[in-house]
């Protein structure tokens, strides 16, 4: 694998808020907790997980869309969290993200041809018809005529907002694109689409990606590394072939087998994980996992598993990880 151009440590992002009636108290939501992950040059790395397990926010928070509570985010050696002004801008072209709903990314009062004109002319790129000749390119780029330049996100499908968007994505020529549930909001026949439209982008350009989703068959089909999240933690991280086909962690176990997939044999009722996510404003001591998980023991509700290395490239947070190896089907 090529050098990582950028590398993530210890990555945390705590919100407050307050509930209660009529005594109202301050709670704190633990969204991420010390995530590290490292995405190479060309690379597509997965993020997947139960909803609000905290991959949207762990997103946005390398980006500095959010600031994040503590730990490092380089790009290239270079401190993200600690860059100001002009060098985060410059920064900022570098990475650039998709956002999940194709419907509310897009200033309903602004046409086409503004929003991708926008960023070149803020980052001194082009203005002018150079600028719209450059939009109306990114346009052909990615499936839609020049002519769109004019209209307005109403007039589009959903599908075709979406394009829009990655278009926009590409006007300052970034080199990572965090794509933050790009296809989950879309038909089933324009996911294909649009996922094939990103494969032949990532291609082309050389791009790399950090592909947040929960749609597992996606993930595989697009990325070369996953992490499995589990309540703001990454449980199980490594090749996605390898994590998808054969995971470590009981989490992702769980989470493939409750995966539906396109097999005759497998017809009727799928596995299910027992019970519900537990609250990240009270997160369970030990392993935050242990009160769902079948392979439970007493110490893991007791002590925390650090990720341990378990063969090449491959991590896993869980104090039975070689019992369970031996079970891998």
């Amino acid at each position: 694998m090529s050098e990582a151009i950028l590398a993530v440590e210890e990555l945390r992002k705590h919100f407050t808020t307050t509930t209660g009636f009529p005594r109202r108290r301050t709670v704190t939501i633990r969204a991420v907790e010390d995530l590290s992950f490292t995405i190479a040059k060309g690379e597509a790395f997965g993020l997947v997980g139960e909803s609000g397990c905290g991959k949207s926010t762990a997103a946005r928070a390398l980006l500095r869309l959010i600031e994040p509570d503590a730990g490092s985010v380089r790009w290239r050696g270079e401190d993200v969290l600690a860059a100001r002004g002009a060098v985060l801008k410059a920064l900022r072209r570098r990475m650039q993200i998709v956002f999940q709903d194709p419907y509310s990314s897009l200033d309903p009062r602004q046409t086409i041809g503004a929003a991708l004109v926008e960023p070149m002319r803020v980052h001194g790129l082009a203005t002018g018809a150079e600028a719209r000749r450059r939009a109306a390119a990114l346009l052909e780029e990615v499936g839609l005529p020049p002519a769109a330049l004019d209209r307005y996100p109403h007039e589009f499908s959903g599908g075709q907002r979406q394009r829009i968007g990655i278009a926009r994505a590409l006007t300052l020529e970034p080199e990572l694109i965090v794509a933050d549930e790009p296809v989950s909001a879309l038909d089933v026949s324009v996911q294909a689409q649009v996922l094939l439209l990103l494969r032949e982008l990532r291609q082309r350009r050389g791009l790399s990606f950090l592909f947040v989703s929960h749609d597992l068959a996606v993930v595989r089909w697009f990325c070369d590394r996953v992490a499995v999240m589990y309540l703001g933690r990454i449980v199980e991280e490594g090749v996605a072939a390898q994590v998808l086909e054969a995971p470590l962690h009981p989490y992702a176990r769980m989470l493939r087998e409750a995966s539906p997939v396109p097999d005759p044999a497998r017809r009727g009722a799928l596995p299910r994980i027992i019970g519900e996510i537990p609250s990240a404003a009270n997160p369970p001591p030990g392993c935050a996992f242990h009160p769902r998980c079948p392979h439970a023991i007493p110490a893991c509700a007791i002590t925390r598993p650090p990720l341990r290395a378990f063969g090449p490239g491959r991590r896993v947070a869980c104090l039975r990880a070689e019992e369970l190896m031996e079970t891998t089907p």
